[in-house]
């Protein structure tokens, strides 16, 4: 059987780099965007078993409240930020955020915020406890203002809850 009858015969996905910086170049930027790069990795190894941890959420969604004028995330102020589990909102605000809004949507909490599925690993034993908070950082194109301002305000909000590993469930 041919390739082409097989169905590979044309590219079997969207080089998204490529079409990241020929839309740059496109648009009269003059150097193509620059994927964040670390020398040394962020990550690290568990020190102790899940069933030994807490484990918490980080995502780039915020609060949603009926009144975004009053500077709390969510509004037009974007600042890492922590929020009791016990105080989400019905839903996060996510209209600033970029994606297929018309194939999905974020009106359903539990397909982007976890908790329930955490709360189970913890009734199970599989995960020691879940964080009191979840946390959030903003959506910025800036490399430096993530790693030199956000990252660290974040780490210091997860370090007041004793969190010893995260889901990062970015938009």
């Amino acid at each position: 059987m041919s390739t082409a009858a097989k169905g590979t015969a044309h590219r079997t996905h969207v080089s998204y780099i490529d079409k990241s910086r020929e839309f740059y170049a496109a648009h009269g930027y003059g150097a193509p965007y620059r994927w964040a790069h670390n020398v040394e990795t962020p990550f690290a190894v568990l020190a102790k078993p899940l069933a030994e941890s807490r484990v918490g959420i980080v995502t780039t969604s915020f609060p949603h409240f009926d009144d975004q004028s009053d500077g709390r995330a969510g509004g037009n102020v974007k600042i890492p930020y922590a929020l009791a589990v016990s105080d989400l909102p019905d839903r996060m605000f996510t209209d600033d955020l970029s994606w297929d809004k018309d194939a999905t949507h974020t009106d359903d909490l539990g397909s982007f915020l976890p908790i329930a599925q955490l709360q189970a690993a913890a009734a199970a034993g599989r995960i020691r406890s879940v964080s009191p908070r979840i946390y959030g950082v903003p959506t910025d194109y800036s490399q430096r203002r993530t790693r030199d301002v956000d990252a660290p305000a974040l780490l210091d909000l997860i370090r007041e809850d004793d969190v010893d590993a995260m889901i990062l469930v970015p938009l």
